[in-house]
Order: C-alpha cells, then structure tokens, then sequence
C-alpha cells in the first residue's frame, strides 16, 4: 500500500509530480478545513501546509501515521513543531524558495513611497496632475533599517547594495555578518539613525506586536516603514496613531494582522478604511512571497530537504 500525502494549499504542480514520482499516493486538497483533516489525517503520511491552518497537538495526536510536515514559505508558527518532534514527526520549511522574491517586493514598495508612484498615478486617473507635491526621495545615501537578519532580511540588504546606502542590521540570533555597507546594529541604534525601518521578523510570542506605540515613539527620523513579515507584527493602532502623528512618512504593508477582510468587526473596518484612504500607505495582499518563480522554488527546496526527489 502506497504512502499518502495530502496538500492542503495550492502549490507548483511539481510538487505532486516528484511525490507521485517518489511512490506516494497525492491528495490535494487545497481548500480543506481542520475539521476535515481531522478526518482524514489518521493514514496520511505526509502533509504540506502553508498558512491557512494551525497544526496543533489536536491536529498531530490524530495524525497517527505522520512522518512529516512540510511548509511551502518560511515561518513555522502555525506548527506545533516541539510536539511534532516529541512523535518524530520531522517539520521543514522553505523560507529559501521566497526570500528574493520578498526582498524585491520590499524594494519595489519602497521606492514606491519614496517618489509617490501610486499616489499620484491615482492623482492622475482622476483627472489631476500635480508636480510639486509628488516630489519624490532618492533613496542613495539614506540608512536603512533591517529588524531581523534572516533569509528575507539578508536577502533585502544585498538588494540594496547599487543604492549606496547604509544598512543597520539587528538579528537577536544572528552575529558577524556585518561587511561592506552592512553594519549590526542595536534595535536602539535603528530607532536613531534609520532613514527607513523593514521588518523580517518570525511570528513569535516575543514578535507579536514588536512595533507597538513604543515603536513608533523611539523613531528619531520619522522613517518609510515597511512590514513583509506576519500581520501581527505590527499593532495596527499604533501604526495608524503614527501616521496621525507624522511620526513616519508613509507604511508599506503586504500583511494585516487579520487578513480575512469579510470578517471584519466596525473597528477593524474603520481601520482598514484610514490605511486603505491614505496616501502614504501601500497595501498588497500578502503576495510577496509568492511570485512565479518562487511558487517553483518553495516546491523543490522542500522536497529536497525532506529527501525526496
């Protein structure tokens, strides 16, 4: 009897393919819920996830025959991997497959902000045409703020190597990586000196929340803010009170912190109304990490590290 492996997302077709090809029996199911993976994880030996379902001891304690988890895209906060490990239950992920694609989308956003692009390309469809007040920045010669030196931060800073800048890193696990234009910095240092502050943190207890009012308060250069990381990273009213208050000059965001915009309470709807309305605010719906290429890439590095194909 064939191994199953079920993947509960969308995924590169590839995927499948090398499964099938490597004598597992492949279901995908994209759009399935917890309650029916609970139903049908007792002879799954494998399963592929990405951030649409938590995996919980619930989920694993069911999962009888499990031998590994695969995530397709980096963090692994929606597994229980402790408990995982405790039934020998391997846990991989694939923060490799997506970094650049991260780091350009953090770029792109960036730049974005700085010479107004979407502002005054809206401007313009509605029959406006201002010159002056769409002046952009240039971004040579700035310093630039990464909180948290993993592989989409890393990836971000080497980007940035043309623009002549300087780069302030700060990884709490991570140290001597500083070289050339990249220099390890404190969060304290960031907060002083960062023309523009991006965020590449994973979505941990220490993490959520991590710019908060106090945040956005320790800003000194009233900096370009980007998050490419989790929603929940950021405390959405402190980002708002810092745009009311000038404290930064505009957010690009490619993650809320509920990004389920049907369930939406009067609150979160006001919210989403003031970031979604202003100007300096860039919104995209968690899709940097998700291009073409690395759609493949997440694919084959997780295949390769759970030694398959």
């Amino acid at each position: 009897m064939k191994k199953k492996v079920l993947i509960s997302a969308k995924s590169h077709p590839i995927l499948s393919e090398r499964l099938g090809a490597a004598g597992y029996e492949v279901l995908n199911e994209p759009g399935i819920t917890v309650g029916e993976l609970l139903q049908k994880i007792g002879d799954i030996s494998g399963l592929i996830v990405t951030t649409r379902l938590k995996i919980d001891k619930k989920v694993i304690d069911a999962g009888s025959r499990l031998e590994w988890i695969g995530r397709l895209g980096s963090g692994l906060e929606l597994i229980d991997v402790k408990y995982a490990n405790t039934k020998g239950i391997k846990c991989e992920s694939s923060p490799e497959g997506n970094r650049n694609a991260v780091a350009e989308h953090a770029l792109g956003m960036l730049l974005a902000m700085m010479n107004k692009i979407l502002s005054s390309a809206t401007e313009i469809r509605n029959g406006v045409w201002i010159r002056d007040a769409n002046r952009g920045e240039e971004l040579a010669g700035k310093t630039v703020g990464i909180i948290g030196y993993g592989n989409t931060g890393s990836s971000f800073a080497k980007l940035l190597a043309p623009f002549n800048v300087t780069v302030l890193a700060y990884d709490r696990f991570k140290f001597g990586y500083a070289k050339d234009y990249i220099r390890e910095a404190s969060p304290e240092q960031i907060y002083k000196y960062a023309d523009v502050v991006s965020l590449h943190l994973p979505l941990t207890d220490e993490c959520y929340h991590f710019a908060n009012e106090r945040f956005f308060n320790a800003l000194e250069k009233r900096p370009y803010f980007i998050n490419t990381s989790r929603g929940k990273i950021l405390d959405t009213p402190a980002l708002i009170q810092a745009l009311s208050k000038d404290q930064i000059k505009g957010a690009a965001l490619d993650v809320l912190e509920n990004e389920k915009l049907e369930t939406y309470g009067p609150d979160e709807l006001e919210q989403f109304k003031k970031l979604s309305e202003d100007p300096r605010v860039i919104l995209t719906p968690h899709i940097a990490g998700y291009s073409i290429e690395s759609f493949e890439k997440m694919a084959t590095i997780l295949l390769h590290k759970l030694g398959i194909g």
